[in-house]
């Protein structure tokens, strides 16, 4: 049984008729730029988040620029960045003329912790990325306690829930971002900041728009970042979907866990208190490489993101130099990404565990 890694198309079957609908109405309108799609986009996800504040820009990377750049954050400054993640997580830092110092993970839950965070602290630190890696949720409470600003990256976090609310709404700022294949995703690339202080949105919608309010005046060096209106309108019709989609991919590990699948290798944990809406599902196993091959041949989805983690990355040498992750090397080592997808059926999970089981039990 062919079951591939994501399965975007199938949730979105049947709000066809309602995004092409959408799409049209933005064509008829004439405005493409901001305008009343993104400003009705924006009220409905700050709703959703729970937050005074979500800004629409052109995607999440640029959301996580803009977010460090609202903070303050400039040459001179540290910001505490963890290196299994997404490359994006820390590229954004050096922009901003700030040094990203990169921190462990817990190897379970794939997110950093209080603990991981405070071992990287420098007297420098302006701020700390909490990234809620593969819809886990950072203990971002805890970590704040440690005085220092936190923004979630929640790229991959959309539908997660904790018991402290959402995330978008437990840091000082959040960012996502809306490419495709993420929980709630739009045609093409976009993404959001959100936030509850007034200063830091006004900074932030400055910032998106070349540090002005009216292209007259510029108080800032700012970005050409803003989130389309078309992807708005897109993005309208699946987000009061989402809980729902959110629903189904935590039924999709539920297949997994009584498939059977935790006997073969280490599932992903969920941080206390978190209900993930898993974008991807991650497992490790020592056997990892032949766990992959497995998989291949059944012609089921697979993937190691992060073989290779940002701190070890060409680009981040200056940075990453000396720098000691253990957790971050077991799990980059031993991680793989299988089928996650809010309709993924528990035939499928037996498929995937099947595949698993042929090489795991003869390794």
């Amino acid at each position: 049984m062919p079951v591939p890694l994501f399965d975007t198309k199938a949730p979105l079957a049947p709000l066809r008729a309602a995004i092409d609908a959408a799409m049209t109405r933005v064509v008829d309108s004439g405005s493409f730029i901001l305008g009343p799609e993104v400003q009705a986009f924006e009220d409905e996800f700050a709703a959703y988040c729970a937050t005074a504040h979500a800004i629409g820009v052109a995607n999440g990377t640029d959301a996580l620029t803009i977010a460090l750049r609202a903070l303050g954050v400039g040459p001179g400054d540290d910001v505490v960045v963890p290196s299994f993640t997404f490359y994006a997580s820390a590229e954004a830092i050096p922009p901003t003329g700030a040094r990203p110092v990169f921190c462990d993970v817990d190897p379970e839950t794939f997110c950093v912790t209080a603990e991981t965070v405070k071992a990287a602290l420098t007297p420098r630190t302006k701020a700390v990325i909490a990234v809620h890696l593969f819809g886990n949720v950072c203990p971002v409470a805890e970590i704040e306690a440690l005085g220092v600003p936190v923004i979630e990256d929640a790229a991959q976090a959309a539908g997660s829930l904790s018991e402290n609310g959402r995330p978008g709404a437990l840091g000082t700022l959040a960012t996502f971002s809306f490419f495709p294949s993420k929980n709630l995703g739009c045609f093409g690339d976009g993404g959001a900041i959100t936030t509850n202080d007034d200063g830091l949105a006004d900074r932030v919608r400055m910032l998106r728009f070349h540090g002005s309010w009216d292209k007259v005046s510029y108080e800032h060096v700012g970005y050409n970042s803003r989130l389309d209106a078309l992807q708005a309108a897109i993005l309208r019709v699946q987000l009061p979907h989402l809980d729902g989609w959110a629903d189904g991919r935590r039924r999709a590990a539920a297949h997994y866990e009584d498939a059977g699948l935790g006997k073969l290798v280490a599932l992903p944990v969920a941080v206390a208190g978190c209900e993930p809406a898993w974008h991807l599902y991650v497992v490790r196993s020592e056997n990892a490489d032949a766990l992959a091959n497995a998989l291949g041949q059944a012609d089921i989805g697979h993937k190691a993101y992060y073989r290779t983690p940002a701190h070890r990355q060409p680009a981040m040498a200056e940075y990453g130099h000396g720098v000691d992750l253990p957790a971050t090397d077991e799990v980059a080592r031993t991680h793989l990404a299988i089928p996650m997808s809010p309709v993924l059926e528990r035939a499928q999970a037996d498929a995937v565990v099947a595949a698993a089981r042929s090489a795991l039990t003869a390794a």
